[in-house]
């Protein structure tokens, strides 16, 4: 019987104050009705019938993203989690982690999530320049990224999560820094530092903003974080995760190293493997669509099963983002390909020096794959 891979649960809150002219996740703006009962209502419905598909398997971990989910109060997110205790199985360890926005913990001190399961934050710093926030369409000040980090201390929280973004708008090398440094200076157990992107159906990808660094600029303000980082004593362990050592992120790690996982919520998508077959399915993205689906009972999803090209391609997506790499076994395991058939894709990476063998039949990305990251990983998509 095929070995079955740890298992997390995602949850999503799709409202926000506003949303950002970068964000292409599957938010929406929150209006004075958010049909907040409603919606977690759907949510209990959604747990029932999602817990039928890990056959009593553990959760391993819970991330309550959205949207920002500190829009729901302590109260409800107590529901919430109560609820996935009662539907599901457990970990004694379960890493429960929360999104946070400066200046958007409205509806309550971040103690209350604190007493209601959450045990890890994520805050949504993306800079410490005014500026720079402004022009990313952010909600909330400097000051309230050092107020809403200093409550969560207080509240009791010991792993907390910084987001950063760099590449910004007239942003140079030296203004990057000050953005890592200034993180620092709050002590996060982790740090997401990552590259603005313009996605399509985002209002920057119609409209970029004037003073986008150039590649060289970018280059540059990328080799210098990475460098900062590790001397402010963060381990980079993914392209753009850095963490203090005991404090990697198991729920993203679970997802690089093509683990499983059940979505609920508007949008949600999960991946779930069982002895014959890997299947993906994803809800309903509208937020009151979904609802009317939970309430008719119409939002059960079978799944479509994952062709041989597709897990290659899904396995190595995730895979490659991995500093430290990933061994064969871990790709038979999780893929039930065989390791040939990963043998006969990655010779001529390895010729070309984007991908090497270190130590027994374990492969990374090189210095330079890891910098052409999207080609390599395009060297996996099905033909």
């Amino acid at each position: 019987m095929a070995k079955l891979p740890p298992i997390s649960l995602y949850v999503h809150l799709p409202w926000c104050v506003r949303k950002c002219p970068y964000c292409d996740f599957n938010s929406y703006t929150a209006a004075d009705d958010m049909p907040s009962e409603r919606y977690i209502e759907a949510l209990v419905s959604d747990l029932s019938a999602e817990a039928q598909r890990t056959e009593g398997r553990a959760l391993v971990s819970i991330f309550i993203g959205g949207g920002t989910p500190s829009l729901f109060s302590p109260a409800e997110i107590g529901r919430i989690l109560d609820e996935v205790a009662r539907h599901f199985r457990l970990t004694a360890d379960v890493e429960v982690t929360m999104e946070v926005n400066p200046g958007a913990v409205e509806c309550g001190d971040l103690g209350g999530y604190r007493t209601a399961g959450v045990s890890r934050l994520s805050i949504g710093a993306q800079s410490f320049d005014a500026d720079k926030l402004e022009v990313l369409g952010r909600v909330h000040t400097v000051d309230d990224i050092g107020r809403t980090f200093k409550q969560a201390l207080v509240a009791g929280f010991t792993d907390i999560n910084l987001d950063l973004m760099y590449g910004l708008p007239g942003q140079g090398v030296a203004a990057a820094k000050d953005d890592i440094g200034k993180a620092a200076e709050l002590r996060p157990t982790h740090i997401s530092w990552y590259h603005l992107t313009l996605e399509p159906n985002t209002v920057f990808y119609t409209r970029p903003p004037k003073g986008l660094p150039d590649e060289d600029v970018e280059a540059a303000i990328q080799a210098s974080g990475e460098a900062y980082l590790a001397e402010l004593g963060y381990e980079r362990y993914e392209v753009s995760a850095y963490a203090k050592q005991g404090h990697r992120c198991r729920h993203n790690l679970n997802y690089w190293s093509f683990g499983d996982y059940v979505g609920v919520g508007a949008g949600a998508h999960g991946k779930i493997s069982t002895a014959r077959r890997v299947v993906r399915y994803a809800k309903t993205a509208n937020p009151r669509q979904y609802m009317q689906s939970m309430a008719a009972g119409r939002e059960r999803h079978p799944g479509i099963a994952l062709s041989e090209s597709d897990l290659l391609f899904e396995f190595m997506l995730n895979a490659l983002r991995l500093t430290s790499g990933f061994d064969e076994q871990l790709f038979a395991d999780r893929t039930r390909l065989p390791v040939t058939l990963l043998r006969q894709r990655i010779g001529l990476l390895q010729e070309r020096g984007l991908i090497d063998e270190v130590g027994d039949r374990r492969w990374r990305p090189t210095a330079v794959g890891r910098r052409f990251l999207n080609e390599l990983q395009a060297h996996f998509l099905p033909e």
